[in-house]
């Protein structure tokens, strides 16, 4: 009797402790995950009473061309910038993988900007990127007399949105580096007396070693490219032209400006599905070039 009132007191005891956790999850996570799915089979306009709709919201979501066009453009800012900022963070690492005096400096330099605060970050990339005043521009008036009008042009816009987002790769090139100090020297030493040049001990040694970080950075900046808004919002509200109107910042619109909050959470659980749906699909292909162990 004595063992089974001890042991309900403990489990008592652990379940107090690990309350707090499990009423913030299902009241600020749970709740709102529901909630948010069946609003979706609603229309609402967060002052009225919900009205259902059924399927309505969803049907609207394959004739909608701006939510088409967001899409496209935020595949657009994923394919592009997550090649780039992944090979930056890589190089990055292994530039900083060096036993230098005051390396943990430098990795600190590095990797400070993908800390700093993201509206303050905006706002200084505005003026870099400014057509007449900006850095940038007065840098290449160097070299041509016309320089992109950067967040002014229907061209420019999106790839300027993708130079930016390589400030923050210092984040990646942390786990990059961590990854690059696990991997054993001895294994170096043996390919170097095979006679390996560095290349070589690059693309055999290293690589492979590192395709588990690899894949890991990968997946999370997949998802990451997918739920931009900050900056779509901030430098240029989804312009010129919705050329830089991504997803996450148009389901901000239509729950925040238009009041449609059905119609944008259905557009959420359709997010919810394609970074899914990404997420296996490189879970499913990682099999054939990551190397565990």
């Amino acid at each position: 009797m004595k063992t089974t009132s001890l042991s309900r007191r403990e489990a008592l005891a652990g379940w107090l402790f690990v309350s707090p956790w499990v009423l913030g999850f299902v009241i600020f996570a749970a709740g709102p995950i529901l909630f948010s799915l069946g609003l979706s089979f609603a229309h609402w306009d967060a002052i009225t009473r919900p009205e259902f709709a059924g399927l309505d919201n969803y049907r609207r979501l394959a004739r909608d061309p701006l939510l088409i066009k967001s899409l496209i453009n935020t595949a657009y800012y994923a394919v592009v910038s997550v090649p780039m900022g992944l090979c930056l963070a890589l190089g990055l690492a292994l530039l900083l993988n060096q036993k230098l005096r005051a390396m943990g400096l430098f990795r600190t330099l590095f990797y400070l900007p993908s800390v700093t605060s993201g509206v303050a970050t905006m706002m200084l990339w505005m003026w870099l990127f400014n057509p007449e005043l900006g850095l940038i521009n007065r840098f290449l008036r160097l070299f041509t007399k016309h320089p992109p009008l950067w967040l002014s042009d229907v061209h420019w816009a999106m790839p300027a949105l993708i130079l930016m987002s390589l400030w923050g790769a210092g984040g990646a090139m942390l786990i990059f580096l961590a990854g690059l100090q696990n991997i054993p020297e001895e294994l170096y030493e043996a390919s170097t007396l095979d006679g390996a040049g560095s290349l070589q001990q690059f693309r055999h040694v290293t690589i492979p070693l590192l395709s588990p970080v690899i894949f890991f950075n990968f997946v999370m900046a997949v998802i990451a490219s997918f739920q931009v808004f900050t900056a779509a919002f901030i430098m240029t509200n989804g312009g010129p032209s919705h050329a830089t109107l991504l997803y996450v910042l148009y389901l901000f619109q239509n729950a925040f400006v238009y009041f449609r909050l059905g119609y944008a959470s259905a557009m959420a659980w359709l997010l919810f599905v394609i970074i899914l749906f990404l997420t296996l699909l490189n879970f499913r292909l990682s099999k054939r070039w990551v190397h565990y162990g």
